[in-house]
């Protein structure tokens, strides 16, 4: 796709709206809730500031209301800075999918590597799908069969992420093929992104120490556990 060439003030505009949606994605919504509930998310579980351990080590309410904020953090650049750019930015009317997609990439980009954290963030995976629901609805609906499909079958939550985040960008490439190229470039780039960010994960599969996801009594006596390991820890300090 060829873009016009655009006055310096309308390329300003566009940065300042990519560096929006960078600080948006880098709201730690995970530490801010786990603090709400006396926890300190980054010393206790997996020490990732993402829905999965807020799931395991605060409350399954607070896990999901997480994974619903950090989507949220991906969905808003998408759908609402388009609209709210067009009027900043002239020269990029009738690309609004392009733009979404990229303000999308920034708070994923955001979420990954906060400043407000010092750039240690979470794995990306909540805020990339709020993304792709705005970008590519169809490819995320593939995606997510995917995961149930890996995760009812390995109970490995990191597994089915790093699985959903390799379907996803083929299920882009066959849905989205003959239209512009982008959509499924990024779709490939954020699933290898995504599968980077589990290294530590990945490493623990292979060793067979990686935490499979427990259900009822057993998560909640696993998060009892782990709380009170990390009040031990410090002293009594949360």
């Amino acid at each position: 796709m060829c873009y016009p060439i655009a006055p310096m003030n309308a390329w300003l505009n566009f940065i300042g709206w990519l560096a929006g949606a960078y600080l948006v994605g880098a709201i730690p919504f995970g530490l801010l809730i786990g603090r709400l509930k006396g926890v300190d998310i980054r010393t206790v579980g997996s020490k990732n500031i993402g829905a999965t351990n807020v799931f395991r080590s605060v409350g399954k309410g607070w896990g999901i209301l997480t994974f619903t904020l950090d989507a949220m953090k991906g969905l808003v650049p998408v759908l609402v800075f388009p609209m709210l750019g067009k009027a900043d930015i002239p020269v990029f009317q009738g690309l609004e999918n392009s733009f979404g997609l990229l303000c999308g990439v920034a708070a994923i980009l955001g979420h990954n590597f906060p400043v407000y954290l010092k750039f240690k963030g979470g794995k990306g995976v909540a805020t990339s799908a709020g993304v792709l629901i705005g970008v590519a609805p169809a490819a995320v609906g593939v995606g997510v069969l995917g995961w149930l499909v890996l995760f009812l079958t390995s109970r490995y939550v990191s597994f089915a992420s790093m699985g959903a985040a390799l379907v996803v960008p083929a299920a882009g490439w066959w849905l989205y093929r003959g239209q512009e190229l982008l959509t499924p470039i990024v779709l490939t780039l954020l699933g290898l992104l995504v599968v980077f960010r589990h290294k530590a994960n990945i490493q623990r599969l292979m060793t067979g120490t990686e935490s499979r996801f427990q259900f009822g009594k057993k998560e909640a006596a696993n998060r009892t556990q782990q709380t009170g390991g990390s009040i031990q820890n410090t002293g009594g300090e949360r």
